[in-house]
């Protein structure tokens, strides 16, 4: 336990650094948060020492996440990935552990699903995703594993989602499959 409270320590000028690169892409994507005030998002942040290690992490891994939503009532904020592309850090990788695990070879690092759960966030789901292309044009050239139900996972299919042509497109690959213009965009309530 205590190896994951160091693992996920940050200190105060890591913490000022990540801020200001937060507050910095709130400020230049106003249309992203209507309405919301930095002050009020970074009041949450400075007490969610966790979920700022969380965004620490979107960010080392080239997912530049912002503010897509603000609950008035409890306060809570919703930050997601919005890099143009799916993120880099993130590519190359199986949908989930399962899928990882029924390759015979050339497996890849990683997985999504395991991926999200390290960095503490959750992958997007393909409505998250339909979302989030409101809000601008992402994955034009890449392609971001989606939540996947069951029903879709059991027989050994994942879902993933593109934007191509002006529209958005969800697909489908058997969940041990990788490539190396599609990883996950992750989503973050604070």
């Amino acid at each position: 336990m205590n190896a994951s409270k160091t693992k996920k320590a940050m200190s105060a000028k890591q913490r000022e650094e990540l801020l200001e690169v937060l507050k910095d892409r709130f400020e230049k994507n106003p249309q992203r948060h209507k309405g919301v005030e930095w002050a009020k998002v970074e009041s949450r942040l400075e007490s969610s020492p966790d979920k700022l290690w969380s965004l620490a992490e979107m960010e080392r891994t080239g997912g530049e996440p912002d503010v897509v939503a603000f609950d008035k009532k409890s306060g809570e904020v919703t930050f997601i990935d919005c890099s143009a592309e799916t993120p880099k850090g993130r590519t190359s990788v199986c949908f989930d552990r399962e899928g990882w695990l029924s390759r015979k070879e050339h497996r890849p690092a990683n997985t999504a699903m395991d991926m999200a759960a390290e960095m503490g966030i959750e992958l997007l789901t393909e409505a998250q995703y339909v979302e989030l292309q409101k809000l601008g044009e992402f994955d034009r050239k890449t392609s971001s594993w989606v939540a996947t139900p069951d029903e879709i996972r059991e027989p050994g299919g994942a879902l993933y989602c593109e934007r191509r042509y002006g529209r958005i497109f969800t697909g489908h690959n058997g969940a041990q499959s990788y490539y190396g213009v599609r990883g996950f965009r992750g989503m973050l309530k604070v």
